[in-house]
C-alpha cells in the first residue's frame, strides 16, 4: 500500500530509507517544541498550551504536505515570525496575543486564497531576488538580537542604545557554549544537533539553580487557554493591515524559497526547475496556518531541515507521515520542554540566525541599487525591533534607488504598488 500511494519505486527509494529520512528531519527540527513555546510565553501565553499547539499545527500541516503534496518536506511554527508576533506585534506595538493571532489566521485565509486562485507565481516573482535575501538575512539578524538579548549577553543602555551585559554571569557563558556546541555538532553531521545542545546546556544549568527539573514523560498540557481564543475582529484596523501583511509576505516568499530549496537538492524540480504540485504544498503551508492559529501558535511555515531528511534518501511523502508521527508522540514530552530556560535556547537562536544570515552570500554586491536597499532592509529589522519596518525600508529604498538611476524598467508594479503602501503607512503612523 506504502509503495503505491507514495510512489516510492518511482522515486528511487523505500520504507526504510523513508523512516530513516524522517527520523532524521525530526531530529533536526525537533528545537522548535522547545522555542517556540517559550517564545509565545513572554506574550502571556500560556506556555503548555502553546507546545501542544505547536504540536498540532505542526502534525496537521506536515501531513497534508505528505498524504496530498506527497513531498519529503516538513512544517512547522517558524522561527522569525514567531519572534514578531511577540516582539513587535504584542510587547512593542502593544496589540493583545489574541489579536495576534487573529492577525495570523486572516494572513493564513489569504494564503490559501492566493494558492487556489493560481496567482502566486505572478506574486513571489514580481518581488526582486535582493529582497528576498535581505529578508531572510535580517529576520536572521532580527533572531540574533533576540539570542544576544535573552542571553544576558546585551542588555539596554540610557546613552548607547545596547551595551554588554554582566559577563560574570553563569547565563551568557552557558548559551554561547551551546551556540558552540551546535555548530561543531553541525559540522560533525551529527542528527539533532540543536536539540542536543539545548539539553546539555541545560543540563548543566541544573547543579547552578539555572533551571528545575520537572520530569521527562507526562499527558499533554491542556490546550484550552490558547485554543480558539483569536480575536479576528480585531484585526480589521487600519492600523493592523501592515501586520497581516508581513505575516503573509515573509510567510510566502520563506515557504516558496524553502520549498524549492529542499526539492532542488532532494532532485525533485522538473526539466523547467520548476516544482511540480507546488499549489499543493503551499496549500498545505497556508492551511497549516489557519489551524496554527486556530490552536494558539504562530505563523506555520515549511523548515529548510526538510533537507536533512533528503540528504539520506528521503523522496517521498512518507518521510513527512513519519514526521508527523514523532511530533504526535512529542506531546507527551511537556515537561521536557517546560524546564528548558532562556538562556539554552539562546544559543539554538544563534545558530538559526547564523544560518539565515548566508542569504547575504547570494546578494549582488557589485550594484549598490541591489546591495544598498538589502542592507537597510536587513539591519532596519534588529534595530527597529520590527520585520514588518525593515521589510518597509527595504522596498522603499529599493524602488527609489532604481527610479533616480534611470533603471524604472527593472521594478515591478507590484513593488512600487508595496513601496507606496509602505510610505503613506510610516507617513501617517
Amino acid at each position: 500500500m506504502l509503495q503505491r500511494y507514495f510512489k516510492l519505486a518511482e522515486h528511487g527509494t523505500d520504507v526504510r530509507t523513508e523512516l530513516l529520512a524522517g527520523i532524521t528531519t525530526f531530529l533536526t527540527m525537533a528545537y522548535i517544541l522547545f522555542v517556540n513555546p517559550a517564545i509565545l510565553a513572554e506574550t502571556g501565553m500560556d506556555q503548555g498550551a502553546v507546545f501542544v499547539a505547536t504540536c498540532g499545527a505542526a502534525i496537521v500541516g506536515t501531513l497534508i504536505m505528505g498524504l496530498y503534496a506527497n513531498y519529503p518536506i516538513a512544517l512547522a511554527p517558524g522561527m522569525g515570525l514567531n519572534a514578531y508576533f511577540a516582539y513587535t506585534v504584542v510587547l512593542t506595538l502593544g496589540y493583545r496575543w489574541q489579536v495576534a493571532l487573529g492577525a495570523v489566521f486572516v494572513s493564513g485565509v489569504l494564503f490559501i486564497l492566493l494558492s487556489l486562485l493560481r496567482v502566486r507565481q505572478y506574486v513571489i516573482n514580481s518581488v526582486p531576488g535582493t529582497l528576498k535575501l535581505a529578508i531572510s538575512a535580517g529576520i536572521g539578524l532580527f533572531l540574533g538580537v533576540i539570542a544576544l538579548q535573552n542571553a544576558g549577553i546585551v542588555v539596554g543602555h540610557p546613552t548607547t542604545l545596547v551595551t554588554l551585559g554582566d559577563m560574570r554571569r553563569p547565563e551568557p557563558a552557558l548559551a554561547l557554549l551551546g551556540f558552540a556546541l551546535i555548530a561543531a555538532l553541525v559540522r560533525r553531521k551529527v542528527p539533532g544537533a540543536v536539540i542536543i545542545g539545548i539539553l546539555v546546556v541545560t543540563a548543566l544549568g541544573l547543579p547552578l539553580g539555572l533551571a528545575s527539573f520537572q520530569g521527562v514523560v507526562a499527558p499533554p498540557p491542556d490546550p484550552r487557554p490558547t485554543f480558539l481564543a483569536l480575536d479576528v475582529g480585531a484585526t480589521f484596523e487600519i492600523g493592523f493591515v501592515t501586520v497581516i501583511f508581513t505575516f503573509f509576505f515573509v510567510d510566502l516568499f520563506d515557504t516558496a524559497g524553502t520549498l524549492i530549496g529542499v526539492a532542488h537538492r532532494a532532485g525533485l524540480l522538473d526539466r523547467e526547475g520548476n516544482l511540480p504540485r507546488l499549489s499543493r504544498a503551499l496549500l498545505a503551508d497556508s492551511s497549516a496556518t489557519v489551524v496554527g492559529s486556530v490552536l494558539g501558535t504562530s505563523t506555520v511555515t515549511s523548515y529548510i531541515e526538510s533537507a536533512a531528511g533528503t540528504n539520506v534518501g528521503g523522496r517521498t511523502g512518507l518521510t513527512a507521515v513519519v514526521v508527523a508521527a514523532l511530533f504526535g508522540l512529542a506531546l507527551f514530552f511537556a515537561p521536557l520542554a517546560a524546564m528548558i530556560p532562556a538562556y539554552a535556547t539562546a544559543g539554538a537562536l544563534l545558530f538559526v540566525a547564523a544560518l539565515m544570515a548566508r542569504g547575504f552570500a547570494e546578494i549582488d554586491w557589485e550594484d549598490v541599487t541591489e546591495y544598498g536597499p538589502a542592507v537597510i532592509a536587513a539591519i532596519a529589522m534588529p534595530l527597529t525591533f520590527s520585520i514588518a519596518t525593515g521589510i518597509g525600508f527595504g522596498f522603499i529604498a529599493y524602488t527609489a534607488s532604481k527610479l533616480l538611476s534611470g533603471r524604472l524598467r527593472e521594478i515591478s508594479p507590484a513593488v512600487v504598488v508595496i513601496s507606496l503602501l509602505f510610505a503613506l503607512k510610516f507617513a501617517i503612523s
